[in-house]
């Protein structure tokens, strides 16, 4: 390996480090930023290949865009204080049943929306619930992060890296719920119970009663009424084979004008409002990817593949799910489900060995805060409220809840391919 590529290596691992620490509280997109530029700056990759990893990414950044407007149109017309009264009425004082209650939406938000909508759009609704019923936040927060990834393989839009490894050959619709359905149905379930057993002392006991009748003005039902059309724009486009961006991005900008029309209110005033700061971070990550890419990541993977074909099927399935699992907390799902995607095609890897890569890249990000785009971002949504989540935190409950659903979903997804 060339000292360039040893260089790429430290400078990615360092920036990614220093995302999560944030010395001095310098937001996030600042070190994925310098690190990104470093790269650029030092000619460790090509002017233009770091323009052509931007450009990548431009589906990407029109999609959470749009997610964003979305998240910020609920929280001023007070969307996740509804959601967050009507949460707290139906848990009936119980913790657990609002614990319960929180991963079931959060279920469909992540099968409907992505799982960058679950972190994006619900999370802040999820701060709100806790904050009105004045319950210890952590379970409730980790449920945004693990349903997140624990999900994102029931369709093909719950997860974007699902339509980068499927991208050449995706399976109709039946056929993908044929191969993944039991396999999330597994993964749900086993996140469920091992994030509720780990989370048991904090849901003992009951809730703050909230006698708040629950009530949403005409822009709030409006807010509401456009993630509904927008789910249904995703699931549109996925079907169609359409990239989900720009569909995501153009419902929730005519949305918002709707809203600023009907309420007489400058469209800056939720623009000013928006992180604006993670569009620069994804761009600085799809930079790394290329980067990394460049330093013999793709190689290094082509090889690893190569070798698990040639061991027995169970054993091939259960390391590459659990290798590609671990290695997208090294490197984020982002940037692997890209080399997984180009690894597979170039070694002509079909059948259960890409299913089970598949569901390594979406679930294995339930071990650390780095595993995937979701967690980060949900990450930067709790900073933004004021909370935080320690990656040493994260990690001693991702050490109990990933293995164990993530042994289950490949065992199946691998018994249902042929």
């Amino acid at each position: 390996m060339s000292p360039a590529h040893v260089a790429i290596w430290i400078i990615s691992c360092i920036s990614i480090l220093l995302m999560l620490l944030r010395p001095r509280n310098i937001a996030e997109a600042w070190w994925i930023g310098l690190g990104a530029a470093v790269i650029v700056g030092f000619r460790l990759i090509p002017l233009s290949l770091a323009g052509h990893a931007i450009a990548e990414g431009t589906d990407v950044y029109l999609f959470l865009a749009g997610m964003m407007l979305l998240s910020q149109l609920a929280q001023m017309h007070g969307v996740f204080n509804w959601l967050a009264t009507i949460a707290i009425q139906h848990s009936r004082g119980s913790r657990i049943r609002l614990f319960t209650l929180i991963y079931i939406v959060g279920t469909f938000v992540t099968i409907f929306m992505s799982n960058d909508a679950t972190a994006v759009v619900l999370t802040p609704a999820v701060l709100a619930a806790t904050r009105k019923s004045k319950v210890e936040p952590l379970p409730y927060h980790f449920i945004c992060a693990f349903i997140a990834n624990a999900a994102s393989f029931v369709l093909p839009i719950s997860n974007p890296a699902n339509l980068v490894v499927f991208h050449h050959g995706m399976p109709p619709l039946g056929e993908w719920l044929r191969l993944f359905i039991i396999a999330s149905i597994l993964s749900i379930v086993a996140t469920y119970f091992t994030l509720r057993w780990y989370c048991r002392k904090d849901l003992k006991g009951t809730i703050a009663d909230d006698n708040e009748t629950p009530h949403l003005a005409e822009a709030g039902k409006l807010t509401l009424i456009g993630i509904a059309i927008v789910a249904a724009v995703l699931l549109t486009a996925s079907a169609m084979g359409k990239d989900l961006g720009l569909p995501t991005c153009i419902s929730a900008i005519l949305i918002a004008v709707v809203i600023s029309i009907r309420k007489r209110t400058r469209p800056s005033a939720i623009l000013s409002e928006i992180s604006w700061s993670v569009l620069p971070l994804v761009a600085g990550l799809f930079i790394m990817v290329e980067a990394i890419d460049s330093a013999g990541a793709l190689h290094l993977s082509q090889t690893a593949l190569q070798t698990l074909q040639h061991l027995k099927p169970m054993a091939g399935t259960m390391a590459a799910a659990f290798g590609t699992g671990i290695g997208t907390n090294l490197v984020n799902n982002l940037p692997l489900g890209l080399i997984a995607a180009a690894s597979i095609q170039a070694a002509h890897v079909t059948g259960a060995l890409r299913s089970v890569i598949l569901v390594g890249i979406d679930l294995g990000p339930n071990l650390s805060v780095t595993g995937s785009l979701a967690t980060i971002l949900w990450l930067i949504a709790i900073r933004k409220e004021g909370q935080n989540v320690s990656a040493w935190k994260f990690l001693k409950a991702g050490i109990l809840v990933m293995p164990p659903a993530l042994a289950l979903a490949t065992i199946a997804a691998a018994l249902f391919t042929h």
